[in-house]
């Protein structure tokens, strides 16, 4: 079975966490523990998120002069060599010796006229209050908006189109490779009319990057790993109830916050609809139940 697994921000840095290398690694660790039985038995593909990590580098270009100014398809290339290579290595110390894991950059065809490069709305970096958001949009020219009970820089987040590494990655999967890419929905890149590429200043949302991939890949199972069991109505609420079963469209009614859980829904229905196949989303530690389709919420027509 071929199964893409998206890690979710969890499986890297925790709410609440430092955005340290220690801690990252000791929750990479975590994870790769989880998805070691089921590389053993299927051809496994890993994705996962860098909004925390993109955003802190691109605090450090900040200090360079705008003249110098790092574009975002750099800094997340950056981030997916870096955290690409944390989870390669944290694979290999669980899985059999030798097993093939290779990371692969990707890069994925965006729209130049995709009209969310005028409307920002990917949240990435720390956290600030209002004041200090307000601030920081004011001398570095970053829209900023609220996230949750904070505020974070947004940038443009394109929908993603094609996955320009497919065949490479097709490939690796045939020989046995766990693959590593889409990292922080893959490096946006748009194709000119002479077929020429280059990055859009852009960071594509994961979940939907990874759904596409999944799709193009013709995935057995798509899950959407997080750090709750699954999707929830009057999620915090004494009503909270967890939907364990629904068609897409039935999830596409749902009410759910633009900025968490709303992206994962879209995405598992992207991939329900487009290929009958389940999509399943709910905690890293239950993964095994997850593929079953025994555990978290399911997603299928």
């Amino acid at each position: 079975m071929r199964v893409v697994v998206a890690l979710g921000g969890n499986a890297l840095l925790r709410r609440g966490e430092p955005l340290t290398v220690g801690g990252q690694r000791e929750n990479v660790r975590a994870a790769a523990r989880a998805l070691a039985p089921i590389a053993e038995r299927n051809e496994l593909v890993v994705t996962h998120g860098n909004g925390p990590q993109v955003g802190l580098l691109a605090l450090q270009a900040a200090a360079y002069s705008d003249a110098d100014r790092t574009p975002l398809d750099i800094l997340g290339a950056q981030t997916d060599g870096w955290i690409g290579y944390v989870i390669e290595q944290e694979l290999r110390n669980v899985l059999p010796e030798g097993a093939p894991v290779a990371t692969v950059l990707t890069m994925i065809e965006v729209d130049p006229e995709d009209p969310a490069f005028l409307e920002p709305n990917k949240p990435i970096g720390p956290v600030y209050s209002e004041t200090e958001a307000r601030r920081l949009s004011e001398e570095r020219g970053w829209p900023v908006a609220p996230d949750g009970r904070h505020w974070r820089r947004v940038v443009a987040s394109p929908l993603p189109l094609h996955i320009l590494e497919l065949r490479p990655i097709e490939w690796l999967l045939r020989e046995g490779t766990v693959v590593v890419c889409a990292g922080g929905g893959g490096i946006p890149t748009v194709i000119g009319q002479d077929g020429r590429r280059t990055g859009a200043d852009a960071i594509i949302d994961k979940d939907r990057a990874t759904a596409l991939l999944a799709r193009e890949l013709e995935a057995d199972r798509l899950i959407l790993a997080t750090d709750v069991d699954g999707v929830f109505l009057d999620y915090g609420r004494e009503s909270e109830r967890m939907v364990e079963r629904a068609t897409p469209s039935v999830m596409r009614d749902l009410e759910l916050p633009p900025g968490s859980m709303g992206p994962k829904v879209t995405a598992a229905c992207d991939f329900a609809e487009a290929t009958g196949r389940p999509a399943m989303i709910g905690a890293l530690d239950r993964l095994e139940e997850l593929i079953e389709g025994r555990a978290g919420t399911v997603v299928q027509v």
